[in-house]
Parts: structure tokens; C-alpha cells; sequence
């Protein structure tokens, strides 16, 4: 008889109708889903907004009290490297869309964006709020804590995910389409010759 009382129960986000993981995503799903900008061409505001309006999709499914990270954000969303075009743009996340922003942190399970919450310790606090510890140098156990979307969601859940978010709901700021058109780590540079 072994012990597996020190294993962490996975938690998962099915809603009882959901398929499950083993299950294909739906044709319309999985088309509306791949239907992202592609990486190396350029991106059109409209592009943008599509973008961030499945950032705040998968941000909105992430479990009160767990956390995901930017990387894996961008990974669900087809770009492997796209955890900074992810900051920039959970960096503009409207307050009207209730998007959990504080349940995202870098990969060590840093706070990296706590400046944004208006003041020192409110994003750990929403975190703790909810359930969330910390190690000895302030971050998140993410062996405890983490939600990969990937990973967690089945992939006829996340197709929907993303299938679904609305780009209407999201107004792209000057700022945003700069850091996408001419920053050296956005997949949608513009190669200046």
C-alpha cells in the first residue's frame, strides 16, 4: 500500500458538459481558433484586439485560486514566445471586462505585475484572498498552484475558449500596437531593412 496522501489533487476546469480531454474539439471551434494573426506577419489592430480578447478569455478561466503565467498564455494561444506580447497586454486589461489579472504571474511565480494594482501588496493580497501561499521569497507555489491552459483545459474547451472571446470588447491602445508592430520580442515585428 502506497502512500499518495503528498500528492496534490489536480484540479480541472470541465463544466459538467464539457468534453474531456480524450474528446476532438468541434470543426467550427477548432477553425475559429486557429484563426489568430499569424507570427511574422504583420498584425492589424483588429488582429490585436482578437489577440487580447482570448488573453482575457483564458484569464477569466483560470480557477480562483490558482495562477497561470504568461508564457503559458501565450503557448494556448499558438505563440510559444509570446510572453511578453501577453504582459503588454494584460498590462492594458479594462476593469469593465473583469478580467483576474492578479491570477497571472511570471513562470517563477513572481508578482510581476503587481505596480498595476494601484498598490504595494494588493495583487498577493487578492491571491491570499483566495487561497494562494507564497514561499519565503514572496512567490507562488506554482507546484501547488499552477493552471496550464493547455494542460488543464480540454482541448474541445479551450477551441471554445478562444472561439467565443470577442475582439469587439476590446479597444487596442497606440501604445499596444507599437510595442506589437516594433518591439524586438513581439511575434508581428516589422523588419525595418
Amino acid at each position: 500500500m502506497s502512500d499518495t496522501s503528498h500528492k496534490p489533487e489536480p484540479l480541472f476546469l470541465f463544466p459538467p458538459d464539457a468534453p474531456t480531454a480524450s474528446e476532438p474539439a468541434p470543426e467550427d471551434a477548432a477553425t475559429a481558433a486557429s484563426a489568430s494573426p499569424a507570427a511574422g506577419a504583420p498584425i492589424t489592430r483588429e488582429g490585436a484586439a482578437l489577440i487580447a480578447a482570448r488573453v482575457y478569455a483564458l484569464v477569466r478561466a483560470c480557477p480562483p485560486g490558482r495562477v497561470t503565467t504568461y508564457g503559458w498564455l501565450g503557448a494556448a494561444l499558438g505563440y510559444a514566445r509570446g510572453a511578453r506580447m501577453v504582459g503588454w497586454i494584460m498590462n492594458e486589461s479594462p476593469r469593465g471586462l473583469d478580467v483576474p489579472a492578479q491570477r497571472v504571474v511570471s513562470a517563477k511565480g513572481e508578482l510581476t505585475g503587481s505596480w498595476a494594482f494601484g498598490q504595494r501588496g494588493h495583487m498577493g493580497q487578492l491571491l491570499a484572498d483566495e487561497g494562494v501561499t507564497f514561499d519565503a521569497a514572496g512567490r507562488v507555489e506554482m507546484r501547488r498552484y499552477a493552471w496550464d491552459p493547455t494542460r488543464d483545459l480540454a482541448p474541445a474547451v479551450l477551441a471554445r475558449l478562444l472561439a467565443e472571446a470577442d475582439p469587439k470588447t476590446v479597444e487596442v491602445s497606440d501604445t499596444l500596437m507599437r510595442l506589437l508592430l516594433d518591439d524586438p520580442a513581439s511575434p508581428f515585428r516589422i523588419a525595418r531593412g
